[in-house]
């Protein structure tokens, strides 16, 4: 994967994206990142890229001319037309199901906008995803475009030491990850669950995937009702409604 990032700071990135399994990734070739300074392509000595915004109102908006020229000049050394994300407060929710979607792709491009947008000329022009992070505000999309990278990235073959880790976890089949445990066997009088020490496989896979399936019905309800349970789920659930 080949990430390319149009940013006001790409210092601000790159340097965060230097730590821990992305560093590691970026250092073995498992991902890519090319920083494009939208500040480059702006046709002033101050390389000035915001102008006050048509029809009044408070901030600044970011200019469409140097937008589409780091673009253009990112587009030249493509093969293929790649997806332009726009990362924005009115975008699409980003979940684990975009997340591996967009894993698929061999190269991307990530807009982070700053002060109050970008103007709406040049999303039209050349953005195909508009994504958001939650409901919230941020002062730039760099933030954005990190938590989108790192998301993406831990999906791509050799990122992970461990490939199941991205097989089993929160959000897989649609659930919150069951509760985990490690030694000591015992911390200030609370144990770890028997069945996680029985060394029965076929009972910790249920003990496991009956937890999952609580633990996200106490607190994420609303993924349940997306969730396609089994009538054993649904049964399971009953059961823990009638004995709570």
């Amino acid at each position: 994967m080949i990430y390319h990032i149009m940013t006001l700071f790409p210092d601000m990135v790159n340097e965060a994206m230097q730590h821990s399994m992305i560093g590691r990734a970026r250092d073995n070739h498992h991902i890519q990142m090319n920083f494009i300074n939208i500040r480059d392509y702006a046709n002033n000595k101050h390389h000035k890229v915001d102008d006050y915004p048509y029809g009044g109102g408070a901030g600044m908006v970011m200019q469409p001319a140097p937008i589409y020229d780091a673009y253009k000049a990112v587009e030249r050394t493509l093969s293929t037309k790649p997806r332009v994300i726009y990362l924005t407060p009115q975008g699409k929710t980003f979940n684990q199901k975009l997340a591996m979607e967009l894993a698929q792709e061999q190269e991307m491009v990530l807009l982070c906008g700053h002060y109050e947008g970008i103007d709406e000329r040049v999303i039209d022009m050349i953005v195909t995803d508009q994504i958001s992070i939650g409901d919230y505000v941020l002062t730039g999309g760099e933030l954005a475009a990190m938590v989108v990278i790192d998301a993406v990235s831990r999906l791509i073959p050799g990122v992970l030491n461990n490939v199941s880790s991205a097989e089993t976890e929160t959000f897989d089949k649609g659930l919150l990850e069951y509760p985990q445990y490690t030694r000591p066997l015992e911390f200030m009088g609370r144990k770890v669950p028997d069945v996680l020490v029985s060394g029965h496989h076929k009972n910790i896979e249920v003990w496991r995937n009956e937890q999952a399936l609580i633990r996200t019905y106490q607190r994420r309800p609303d993924l349940i009702k997306h969730t396609d349970l089994s009538q054993q789920e649904k049964k399971i659930l009953d059961n823990y409604c009638k004995n709570r």
